[in-house]
């Protein structure tokens, strides 16, 4: 590993690590919500490094992550990440809500490994004066603590290592929002935005936030978010730092903590914001992790008390990866009881081609009251499921599943479709976000990422959302090679 510190790189997965993440989300107003953050400044509290650490004895259980220890040029596991591409989600604000200029492309120049054990994300400029970067999304989208217990996130990280002028414009982010945000792109901020890491224009400080409630204002000072800030021990800029937030549920009340470095910096309690704000920020399925470098923006902008990047700012540096990692400690280890299955209507016998279409109607059992419509299942709503026996995928693991889906879920309302082996309430090894589709008769075929899955299994297709409107209907489905 380049700069890796032996006693980094060797901790069990059980033992304890530490510290924060981003700022500015705009996404529901970027023009006006650019001019707030430039004129209102940041909202900082607990800014001042605290030692004594809540979790101090917690033990954690390493559920996910990514090593990045591919060869020079690779890209990374398309099974972890997806790339958000361009300027702005489909449908949603321009410029990804926060004013930022490069177009994030999934090139291997702006993202690949370095082959040094590190994933680096490297900001561009082209000879016309066109920046590109790189944007990615974990593939899943339900981190979030077990019941009573609670979640650590952690990721070591190298910042650009540019500073001055030629600085001007840099806003590497180590982040993640709430899972209702995806094919929706409007429900910022109330959904819930963690940022675990986040710089602008080579300073030697970071921040932690959350962004939380509604904008402008609200219980999290929106556009500002609630922020603690880090100097890293001294800089933020001179190498690898290991930046960790934890969302402990296992009290009376919920608390969120950052650390850097094991050094805890950073809190915010339940018993500080609205129940209602908590509730809508903590009770969907969970969040999708994201690392970018973004290039100018609101937040640069009002640091730097003027439009960046500038003729000054120098293409060409990185942030690197070491790696992400996602713990759970504590509480039950398992989000809900697996439903009772009462069998509906059963499938034909003997097995089914998983890259043949399967008729969603054909299910073997179900959630009660799951409703089969004229060819389809739906409309469906969080909770539900279906189960479809003896799937073969074979010995090759299929690279991804499509589902032909329908939605009238009113504006706001979206959910997720998953696909999970043998258990209603076993991790997702397949996931998509679905909204309106024009109506519950517009169908579309959506594409999912899925994991590597061969054999023959039970698939279930279950449905969650953070809201509890009814959001999808599903025609048929397969997977592909």
């Amino acid at each position: 590993m380049a700069d890796v510190q032996t006693s980094d790189r060797t901790r069990p997965p059980r033992q304890r690590l530490r510290p924060p993440r981003r700022l500015v989300r705009l996404l529901a107003a970027a023009t006006a919500g650019a001019a707030l953050i430039a004129t209102a400044g940041l909202a900082i509290s607990g800014a001042s490094a605290q030692t004594e650490d809540p979790a101090a004895a917690q033990a954690w259980d390493l559920v996910w992550s990514d090593e990045f220890n591919g060869s020079a040029g690779q890209q990374p596991s398309t099974a972890n990440w997806q790339y958000d591409l361009g300027h702005a989600y489909p449908g949603g604000p321009a410029n990804w809500g926060t004013g930022e200029i490069a177009a994030h492309t999934n090139n291997p120049a702006n993202v690949s490994m370095d082959g040094g054990g590190n994933l680096a994300i490297t900001a561009l400029r082209d000879s016309a004066g066109q920046w590109t970067s790189a944007r990615l999304e974990s593939v899943r989208a339900d981190f979030k603590p077990p019941s009573g217990g609670s979640l650590r996130i952690e990721g070591r990280l190298q910042l650009p290592q540019v500073t001055g002028e030629a600085a001007l414009g840099y806003w590497p982010a180590f982040w993640a929002l709430g899972s209702p945000f995806r094919g929706n792109y409007w429900n910022w901020p109330g959904i819930g935005e963690l940022d675990f890491m986040e710089n602008v224009n080579g300073l030697d400080w970071t921040f932690g936030t959350l962004h939380c409630g509604v904008a402008p204002g609200g219980p999290c000072n929106e556009y500002s978010g609630l922020a603690g800030q880090t100097y890293c021990g001294g800089s933020c800029h001179n190498g690898f730092h290991t930046y960790s937030f934890e969302w402990d549920e296992s009290g009376s009340s919920g608390q969120l903590r950052w650390y850097v470095d094991g050094t805890h910096f950073h809190t915010i309690d339940e018993a500080s914001l609205p129940a209602d704000t908590w509730a809508q920020m903590t009770d969907h399925a969970g969040y999708f992790l994201m690392l970018n470098l973004a290039i100018g923006g609101a937040f640069p902008d009002a640091i730097a008390g003027s439009t960046t990047p500038t003729a000054a700012t120098v293409p060409g540096h990185s942030m690197l990866v070491d790696y992400v990692r996602v713990y759970t400690g504590g509480g039950s280890g398992e989000p809900t009881e697996e439903p009772t299955e009462e069998p509906t209507t059963g499938g034909p016998g003997g097995q089914r081609d998983a890259y043949a279409s399967i008729e969603a109607t054909s299910f073997n059992a179900s959630s009660s009251g799951l409703a089969s419509g004229s060819g389809a299942i739906g409309p469906l709503g969080n909770g539900e499921w279906a189960r479809f026996d003896d799937v073969n995928f074979g010995s090759t693991a299929p690279l991804d599943f499509v589902a032909r889906v329908a939605s009238g879920a009113a504006g706001g309302v979206s959910g997720l479709v998953e696909v999970r082996i043998d258990s209603a309430t076993a991790s997702p090894v397949g996931t998509f976000a679905v909204a309106n589709t024009g109506g519950w008769t517009s169908w579309r075929d959506v594409p999912g990422n899925v994991s590597a899955v061969t054999g023959v299994h039970d698939v279930y297709l279950t449905f969650t959302s953070g809201q509890p409107q009814d959001f999808v209907s599903v025609d048929q489905f397969l997977f592909r090679h």
